[in-house]
């Protein structure tokens, strides 16, 4: 049992460490969501350029699909690294994804542009497009990479995990 318990520690902090990647890269791919500033009653005020456009919408799309392939990948890995599973290691993939997500969410916020859009606007200038910060709308996508994982590694044990032999004990 303390090897299933070191090997879940190990899984949880290597996954969630796998969190950096999924937060540089949705800070690289994530579609820029357009606003522009204007001045309105000696305020600024600040709208989004393209009051249509899907560009927020395709932020939070970015994040799940990226968080969804490295849960593939990281229950692949975890199949592979130990392929009898076990309850430990299903709760440490599952605890890793989700902290992954969570670091991967706030490193993109931080990476991304100036969460002070007033003060950006006035910097960008009345009438100039710049950059929305990044953040994700739907908080429901930080459990993406937990559910890909556990499907996957679900899916691999079933396929191609060990058996048990035939012809146990009949019942009583």
């Amino acid at each position: 049992m303390k090897t299933e318990l070191r090997e879940a520690a190990v899984v949880t902090v290597a996954v969630a460490l796998g969190g950096a990647l999924l937060g540089l890269l949705w800070w690289w791919l994530a579609p820029s969501v357009p606003l522009v500033g204007d001045v309105v009653d000696n305020s600024w005020v600040v709208y989004v350029k393209d009051s249509e456009g899907e560009q927020a919408i395709g932020v939070d799309g970015t994040f799940t699909l990226l968080a969804l392939a490295l849960g593939a990948v990281s229950a692949l890995g975890v199949f592979l690294f130990r392929r009898r599973g076990g309850v430990p290691l299903v709760v440490g993939l599952t605890v890793g994804g989700l902290l992954g997500s969570v670091l991967a969410w706030r490193l993109g916020v931080w990476l991304g542009p100036a969460q002070d859009v007033i003060a950006a606007a006035k910097s960008a200038g009345k009438g100039v497009t710049f950059s929305a910060p990044l953040k994700l709308g739907a908080k429901g996508a930080l459990l993406a990479w937990s559910v890909s994982a556990l499907v996957v590694h679900l899916g691999l044990t079933g396929l191609f995990g060990p058996r048990e032999a035939e012809g146990g004990a009949p019942p009583v």
